[in-house]
């Protein structure tokens, strides 16, 4: 059981330091994600979409870097920006959205990539703490699974 324990925990400390040393990387990887979720968008209305529509309404943010990444996909050029950049619903018109200057007054003007960035990161200490406690709850068990181990042990050469 120790050994389990010792096993979980040390797969729990490398993803820990992975993740701390390779976070340049997960960002680097998000963004272009995100990127590749906009020129797809409503293309073949997937999950993918859906997620930035989540995440637009969400975290009130537009587009990549800011809400004039849409023209460049082709979604624009067909309906404008998407409706979950709006900030109001009910002032947001079609002919609106396919005019970035009147857009940029009805829409969420802030790109959603510094804004999920800044957010996990704020969010990070939290996760941080939760796992230390549960690494400390590891190793008490750890511990105790030794004692269990050396007690059953010498009781047995007792018996004999």
């Amino acid at each position: 059981y120790a050994m389990l324990l010792s096993l979980i925990f040390l797969i729990v400390l490398v993803a820990a330091v992975v993740g701390f040393v390779f976070r340049h990387e997960i960002k680097t990887n998000f963004e272009s994600n995100l990127n590749l979720a906009l020129r797809d968008y409503n293309v073949t209305a997937d999950r993918h979409s859906e997620a930035v529509d989540t995440i637009q309404r969400t975290l009130h943010c537009c587009g990549v870097q800011n809400y004039s990444d849409w023209e460049r996909t082709e979604y624009f050029t067909q309906r404008g920006i998407p409706r979950s950049c709006c900030k109001s619903q009910d002032d947001c018109s079609e002919e609106d959205l396919k005019d970035l200057s009147k857009a940029k007054l009805k829409v969420f003007v802030d790109g959603c990539f510094f804004l999920v960035t800044s957010t996990m990161e704020s969010k990070m200490s939290v996760v941080a703490g939760i796992s230390f406690g549960i690494a400390c709850f590891q190793l008490v068990g750890i511990i105790l699974a030794c004692c269990l181990s050396q007690y059953i042990t010498n009781n047995q050469y007792e018996m004999v």
